[in-house]
Formats: structure tokens, sequence, C-alpha cells
């Protein structure tokens, strides 16, 4: 989300060109950096030697530039780069490429994504400062999470200038009073409104289409980048109004028998399942008191890539699930201990569990009633999506 808002705020003041997707490796960094497409390219198969290349390139083209006069506004202000930390040393060989001047951390948590790669999560929160040693101290900007301790505590390890986002008044930029704004005659939920706060100065913002709070901390560190470059509040709060999220992402759907369908299907970890656990009790009470009265339906599959956290996470996501779920579906595995964790505290009639997404999708469609609300989440892996196109009207248009 961070990146996607980030793209968004900047692009109202000048050319910047963001990562797409997830493409966030060597190569898709690579590719991103230079202009080429990575969903187009055949680089990532057939080329061993991208990263060699683009040091050259790096060296190589400003020097062209000045020898041969070419006009620099041929390339983009500014570049919005998604740098993966999937195992030990990506971020210091990623950096040593892109030479980072802003670095922006959203959060690490309790049991990170990737985890498994690592020795620990303290290695992983290690490895993902490493993005902020790597910042210039003469002009770089880190931008922190205040709300996640470990994220903030990075602030330790550089020098220079430190912006910090949250839901705290003590962040240097805060979100305040937030709340679901209604649609459509108070039919339905149109998205989260709240005032972004920076020093003295707010601007109330209505995001369309967010369904959890946890998704403002994207907002947040947006509008600290854009301030950052000299952009007002009420220009940054224009520009993500009606912000583009990516498919997979906490999105809306329209679901069948009028039912809603939060499509969260791109990844999952512990920390994003917390949140999109908590967007479904939370916007299912908001549509409740439209009078649009459902149940909330968790369909959760395996929270992939955390080693010997897997068992601990999975059951800990169940007694969260028992709290904000009325039916739980979960798909997998290691998704079975979510519904052994949930069934402590819930009905074992209300939890089914499948192997496959393929198995589980039709049982959904069939489990569905008038003004339900569906969560559907798992890693990339467990191919959730299929459900989504099994129980949402279009799984490509938004609500």
């Amino acid at each position: 989300m961070a990146k996607e808002a980030i793209f968004t705020v900047l692009s109202r003041k000048f050319w910047v060109r963001k990562t797409e997707e997830n493409f966030n490796n060597e190569f898709g960094v690579s590719e991103t950096v230079i202009g080429i497409n990575p969903r187009l390219s055949t680089a990532n198969l057939r080329f061993k030697n991208w990263l060699r290349l683009l040091k050259f390139w790096n060296q190589i083209v400003p020097a062209f530039w000045l020898a041969f006069g070419l006009p620099k506004k041929k390339y983009p202000k500014a570049l919005v780069l998604e740098l993966a930390a999937a195992k030990p040393g990506d971020i210091d060989y990623l950096a040593d490429i892109v030479r980072p001047e802003i670095g922006v951390i959203t959060a690490v948590g309790e049991v990170p994504v990737h985890v498994g790669f690592y020795a620990s999560p303290e290695e992983v929160a290690k490895e993902k400062s490493k993005l902020i040693t790597r910042l210039p101290a003469h002009n770089g900007l880190a931008v922190l999470n205040y709300d996640d301790q470990t994220v903030l505590d990075m602030k330790e390890t550089f020098g220079a200038k430190v912006v910090t986002f949250g839901f705290s008044n003590l962040a240097d930029v805060w979100a305040s009073d937030v709340s679901y704004f209604a649609v459509d005659d108070n039919q339905n939920i149109g998205g989260l409104s709240f005032k972004i706060n920076s020093k003295n100065t707010f601007i109330p913002i209505r995001i369309n289409k967010f369904a959890g709070q946890h998704q403002i901390y994207g907002i947040l560190a947006a509008t600290a980048v854009g301030l950052h470059f000299g952009m007002n509040l009420v220009d940054i709060a224009g520009a993500l109004e009606n912000i583009d999220l990516q498919h997979g992402r906490m999105n809306l759907l329209s679901g069948i028998k009028n039912s809603v369908v939060i499509d969260d299907t791109y990844n999952a970890s512990p920390l994003s399942m917390h949140g999109a656990l908590d967007a479904l009790k939370n916007f299912t009470k908001a549509k409740e008191e439209l009078g649009r009265k459902g149940r909330r339906i968790a369909v959760l599959g395996d929270m992939r890539e955390l080693g010997k956290y897997e068992i601990e996470a999975h059951r800990a996501i169940g007694n969260l699930a028992a709290e904000c779920c009325d039916l739980l579906v979960t798909v997998g595995n290691a998704a079975k201990l979510i519904a052994d964790s949930a069934a402590n505290q819930m009905s074992k009639e209300n939890i089914m569990s499948f192997n496959t997404s393929e198995e589980a999708k039709l049982k959904v469609q069939e489990m569905i009633k008038e003004n339900d609300v569906v969560l559907v989440k798992g890693s990339r892996a467990m191919k959730m999506e299929k459900i989504v196109e099994e129980i949402a009207l279009d799984s490509q248009k938004s609500l």
C-alpha cells in the first residue's frame, strides 16, 4: 500500500516510475530502474548478469548525459522502488544498486513475513534497517512507523532527518477520527474517513474502498514523503482520495447474494492477517449500522515462509479469528492450526477445513447468504483468488 500511495502522491508533482506488482527482487528492481516493464520481459529467465549490467549503466549513463547533453527530462524525476528483504543480504545488495535517498519502513511485526529464511524476527528487522543505514547522511530521509517499536528504534541508526507516522499524536504525521462513511443513500460502506495531521494543521480525507484501518499506514507514509517534497496537505489528500488499490490487496468487491467480498489474496503474514480480520469485524459492524446485517465469514489460507514460527503464528490467528468471524473456512495444512485454535472459542459446526482452494470454493459459494461479508486471504501459493473468482460478481472490479 505504501508504494502505491507514495507513487500516487508524487505523480501529482512530477513524473514518477514505480515497481510494478511484486517485482521487487534484483531483476524486477533493475528492470524498473532501466525502464523495462518486468511483466513483459523475459530477462528474469534468460539473463544472469543484469546486476553487472545495471551497475555499468549507473556509471555510464550519467557520463553520457553530460558528454552529449541529452535532456534529463527523459528520465523520471523520482523512482518509487520496493526492495525485497526475502533473505539475509537482500537489502544491501539492492541498495548498492539503486542508492536510495529516502527510505520508508512501514512495519516489521512480531512474526515478520519471510522470517523462515532468517534466524529470528530480530534478524529480519536488522535486514530491513539496512535500508536506513544506507541512506546518505547529508540529504537522506528516513520515514518510519511510530506505532511499530522495532521500526521506530531504527531512527537510532540514522543521524540525519527522520519523519515518523502513525496513529499516535506523538508522530510527525498522524491519523485521527477514523470512521467508515456511507454511500448510495446510506445503503453501502464507501470507505474510510479520517484526519491527516501534521504539526499544527490537519485535513479531513475520505479514501474510497478502504476496508481496514491498517491500510491508513500507507497513506500516512505517502503524506510524509509528499510533505518532504514541498507538497501541501490539500494536494496530497486530493491525490489520495481515489487511489487505485492493487488487485488482491484489501479490494472491496460485490459478491453473490448481495454479499461483500474483501479480496486480500495477494499474500499473507501474521501482521497483515491481523489487520484483515480486524477489518472484517469492523466493516461488518459498520454495515450492520446501515441496516444491512450479515455474517462475518473468514476464508483463510496458509501463511507461508514462517519457518519455526509457523505453528505459533497460525494458532494465534485462530484465536483472533474466533473473535472476528461467525464462520471460518481454512485452506491448507498449516491453516488447519487456525481451525483447531478457533475451535476452542467457537462452535465446530461453524468451522470447515479444506486442503486446496479448488476444494473450498464451491462450499464457500454455498454457505454465503444475503448481506454476508467474506474475507478471503492467504499466501500466494494457496491460490486463494480462485475462491474470490467463484463468489465475486466481478473479481476485477471493486465496489
